[in-house]
C-alpha cells in the first residue's frame, strides 16, 4: 500500500500499524483535547455544513443540509451520543412535516417533479425552519432516503418515539418515491450537480424503504399507519422496493449507465455509502466498490468524487469569485468543467474514514486480518488529513477537501465540514469495535 501522508507531524507518536485499546484512547482523548470532534449545533439542534468565518461567509455553508445533518447524527448514534442524534432527527422531521406540501403537491400532481425547486428541499435555514428561496438542486433522492433511513433507525430501537402526526410525514416518502418514480428518475444526487438515474440515490431510496418496512411492522406503528394512510401496506413497500433492487442490480457496480456521455460514470464515491453505513449491497458487490474506489479514485491526500470532478479543481480561488464558487452548478456544470485540468481534481477526505468503517464492518463479521489491516490503513489515511499549521485554519481540523493552489495541495475553505469530523468519529469507534472483537 502507498505511504500514507500526515498533515500534521504531531500525530506521528499516536498513529501505529497495529492499534491497541490503551493507544486508541490515548488517541481519542489528544483529538478531542485539539477539537477534532467539537461539533456545535444551533438552537434547533442541527447543524451548519461548516464552520463559517467572516472569510468564507459567502460560500453558504451556514446553512442546513438534510444529508450532512443525517451523517452527523448516525456518526453521535455509533458513538452512544443517542440523545444528541434523536435530536438532529426530530428537528429535520420538524421541517419536513412543516412543509408537506412539498411531497404532496408531487403526489398529487399539482406540480411536476422536474422543477427541483419544487421538490421537497434538502438546503434550508437552520435556525428558523424555513425554506431558503435561493434556487437549488433540490432533486437530492439520496437525501430523502437517507433521512428516512436514519429517522426509522432510530424509531426502531424505541429511541425516536413518532406521534402520529410524524407517522403520516413519514408514509408520504414512499408515496413521493413512487410518484416520481425513484428507480429511474433522474437528480441530482450527492453532489448537487447534472441529474442522471443514479445507484448511489437508488440504494439509499432502498435502504429508507427497507427501514420504514422494519419500523411500520411494529404493532404500535402499524395500528397508527393502518387508520392514517391505510394504501402504505407492506406489500406495496415491497414491491417498490423491489423496483429499485432491480434497478441496482442492472447499474452497479457502475454509478451511471446511460448512453450520454455527460451523464454515465463508471465509479463514483458516492457508492461508498450504500456499503456503509447502509450496508445495501451484498459482499461481493461491496467487495468491487472499494475496490474500484482505491483503483480509481483514491490519491495521496484523499479520494476524488470522481474522474473529471471539476469542484475546488486547481487553482479555484483564483478562477472563480467568491460569490461563484459554491453556487448551484447543476444545470450549467460544463462552465465549471472549463476551469479543469485532468489529474488535478479535489481529494476528498470524507471518504477514508468510511472505507475504514467499511473494511472494519468486514472484519468484524469475517475476521480476516486483511480487512483489519485495510481498515487501519484507511483510518491512518484519514488522521493524515487532520490539518497542521495552515493559514487561517485551526490544527487537527477535518477538510471537506485537498485542492491544488500554485501546484500544492491545501485544505480548502470548507473546514472544518462536519459531515468529516462525523465520519472520522465513526472510523474512530470502528476501530475501537473491531480491537474488542
Amino acid at each position: 500500500m502507498p505511504p500514507i501522508v500526515v498533515q500534521n507531524e504531531k500525530l506521528l507518536p499516536y498513529m501505529t500499524d497495529h492499534y491497541d485499546p490503551a493507544r486508541l484512547k490515548q488517541l481519542r482523548r489528544f483529538l478531542e483535547r485539539h477539537g477534532t470532534f467539537t461539533f456545535a449545533p444551533l438552537r434547533t439542534h442541527l447543524f451548519p455544513a461548516a464552520v463559517v468565518t467572516r472569510a468564507t461567509s459567502q460560500s453558504g455553508y451556514q446553512h442546513v443540509w438534510v444529508r450532512d445533518n443525517v451523517h452527523v447524527s448516525h456518526a453521535l448514534y455509533v458513538s452512544g451520543q443517542v440523545r444528541a442524534a434523536a435530536q438532529i432527527m426530530s428537528a429535520l422531521m420538524q421541517f419536513f412535516a412543516r412543509h408537506r406540501r412539498r411531497f404532496e403537491d408531487i403526489i398529487q400532481g399539482r406540480v411536476k417533479s422536474a422543477d427541483p425547486m419544487s421538490r421537497p428541499h434538502v438546503r434550508f435555514n437552520g435556525v428558523t425552519l424555513q425554506e431558503s428561496r435561493e434556487t437549488w438542486a433540490h432533486a437530492q433522492n439520496d437525501a430523502l432516503g437517507i433521512f428516512l433511513w436514519m429517522y426509522c433507525t432510530l424509531a426502531c430501537e424505541g429511541i425516536l418515539k413518532p406521534p402520529r402526526h410524524e407517522v403520516e410525514t413519514l408514509t408520504l416518502f414512499p408515496r413521493y418515491f413512487e410518484a416520481i418514480r425513484y428507480w429511474a428518475d433522474e437528480d441530482s444526487g450527492h453532489w448537487e450537480e447534472g441529474r442522471k438515474i443514479e445507484a448511489s440515490s437508488i440504494g439509499v431510496v432502498v435502504a429508507g424503504l427497507g427501514k420504514l418496512r422494519l419500523f411500520l411492522s411494529t404493532g404500535r406503528s402499524k395500528a397508527a399507519l393502518r387508520e392514517q394512510s391505510p394504501g402504505i401496506s407492506d406489500s406495496f413497500l415491497n414491491a417498490l422496493t423491489r423496483r429499485g433492487r432491480n434497478e441496482l442490480g442492472k447499474i452497479l457496480p457502475h454509478e451511471c449507465i446511460q448512453k450520454s456521455p455527460a451523464k454515465r460514470r463508471r465509479t463514483d464515491a458516492a457508492l461508498l455509502f450504500l456499503v456503509y453505513p447502509l450496508e445495501v449491497v451484498g459482499e461481493a458487490k461491496s467487495g468491487r466498490i472499494l475496490k474500484d474506489i482505491a483503483e480509481s479514485l483514491e490519491g495521496p491526500y484523499g479520494i476524488k468524487r470522481y474522474v473529471g470532478d471539476s469542484y475546488w479543481a486547481a487553482d479555484y480561488k483564483e478562477k472563480l469569485d467568491p460569490t461563484q464558487r459554491t453556487v448551484d452548478f447543476s444545470d450549467r456544470v460544463e462552465m465549471r468543467d472549463k476551469l479543469f485540468a485532468p489529474g488535478q481534481e479535489a481529494q476528498w477526505c470524507l471518504f477514508d474514514p468510511i472505507m475504514s468503517a467499511a473494511y472494519g464492518r468486514r472484519y468484524q463479521r469475517t475476521g480476516r486480518r486483511g480487512d483489519l489491516k485495510l481498515q487501519t490503513y484507511y483510518f491512518n489515511r484519514s488522521l493524515g488529513q487532520l490539518t497542521g499549521k495552515v493559514k487561517g485554519i485551526q490544527e487537527f481540523q477535518c477538510p471537506e477537501a485537498y485542492c491544488m493552489e500554485k501546484g500544492i495541495y491545501v485544505p480548502n475553505d470548507q473546514t472544518p465540514l462536519l459531515w468529516t469530523q462525523a465520519n472520522l468519529l465513526v472510523a474512530l469507534k470502528l476501530m475501537e469495535e473491531s480491537l474488542s472483537v
